[in-house]
């Protein structure tokens, strides 16, 4: 059940699961996931199936120009992430671009 909290202008939900409960650790934790995320997408660059023909024409680069902007996207994602602990901090940088 959410319940007004008056002086603070916000809702406070009773029913947040228990790992919701720190903002900055579930930052850190989401800017691990996606680094590893970033690795396993990067991975894919050197997949066995761009030693095979292609099927239609410039399918290979097709493929790969994709998985780059989902890397470069999942960069911008976990910048992001770490400029959302950064405002947390009260504005100052103290983590890698």
């Amino acid at each position: 059940m959410d319940e007004r909290n008056e002086e603070q202008g916000r809702i406070e939900t009773r029913e947040s699961p228990e790992y919701l409960k720190n903002f900055k650790e579930n930052c850190q934790s989401m800017r691990a996931i996606l680094e590893n995320n970033k690795r396993f997408v990067m991975s894919l660059m050197e997949h066995p199936d761009f030693r095979n023909e292609q099927t239609s024409k410039n399918q290979h680069g097709e493929m790969k120009a994709n998985v780059m902007l989902c890397y470069r996207h999942l960069e911008d994602a976990r910048m992001r992430m770490g400029k959302a602990i950064q405002a947390y901090d009260g504005g100052k940088s103290i983590y890698p671009k």
